[in-house]
């Protein structure tokens, strides 16, 4: 197989973006996420329109062995992958102490126990034959706390330190890793964490743009990749030098919904 992709949440959102661009740059892909039928559907999608081929692996990586389970299913098939598109992940408004735990928990085993996972097993084979491309799904939430979204943000600070280290640690050696950190995108995302009616989810990106601004700059090598300047401008150059307290109020009142 030539230049196949791995990415994962590729049911919906960014993720069925990223699969997209791919396909469209005539590279075969390799589609992960829990909903069989989406997925099929975007296999025939992708194959029809792009001549390429896709592969399904249907797994909940938030599971204790999903992300096991789909290297080993992806090695059994005798796929090689070439680069490793970490896109699956959620969130969630409320009170860290109001949340249930097991939805605290469930998010801290997608967004990173299953990255790391999946970069371990992966980032190996491409250490071994010399060459790879690693795009981790981060987000402008990791450059700060975020009450409201206490876990998630914590997350996010996970990934982004982490993708900056495999790629000192592994450049050398012929693979590269981008940390994407976008803002707000417009997806499935929002409403599963709740975010709609808040300051924080107007005038999001489009996942379409995400993904091509993600997809280039993990192409280019990139190291961290923001596809809003604003932001960008914001993350680097204004919310270090505020003290600590003023970031925390900001950032819970940008997500706490506005009373009608």
């Amino acid at each position: 197989m030539s230049n196949a992709a791995l990415i994962t949440g590729a049911s919906s959102g960014i993720g069925m973006e990223f699969a997209r661009v791919h396909a469209g740059k005539g590279g075969d892909v390799i589609l992960t996420a829990r909903r069989t039928e989406t997925l099929e559907a975007l296999k025939a999608e992708l194959e029809t329109e792009f001549g390429i081929k896709a592969h399904v692996f249907a797994h909940d990586l938030a599971s204790a062995d999903g992300a096991e389970a789909l290297y080993h299913d992806v090695k059994s098939a005798g796929l090689e992958v070439n680069v490793l598109i970490n896109n699956a992940g959620f969130g969630g408004v409320g009170s860290h102490v109001d949340r249930p735990l097991e939805n605290e928990q469930e998010m801290i085993d997608l967004n990173i126990k299953a990255l790391v996972t999946l970069t371990h097993k992966f980032a190996a084979d491409m250490v071994a034959s010399g060459k790879g491309r690693i795009l981790n799904v981060g987000s402008t939430a990791g450059f700060m706390p975020g009450p409201q979204q206490a876990v998630y943000f914590a997350t996010k600070a996970f990934v982004n330190s982490f993708s900056q280290a495999i790629d000192q640690e592994l450049r050398s050696k012929g693979v590269t890793c981008t940390v994407l950190a976008p803002g707000y995108v417009e997806t499935e995302f929002g409403a599963r964490s709740k975010m709609e009616g808040t300051p924080l989810a107007r005038n999001g990106a489009t996942a379409r743009s995400v993904a091509i601004f993600g997809y280039n700059a993990m192409r280019a090598g990139e190291l961290v990749a923001m596809n809003d300047p604003k932001l960008r401008f914001g993350v680097n150059w204004l919310i270090p030098l505020l003290p600590r307290r003023v970031v925390l109020k900001m950032t819970q009142k940008m997500q706490t919904p506005k009373k009608i």
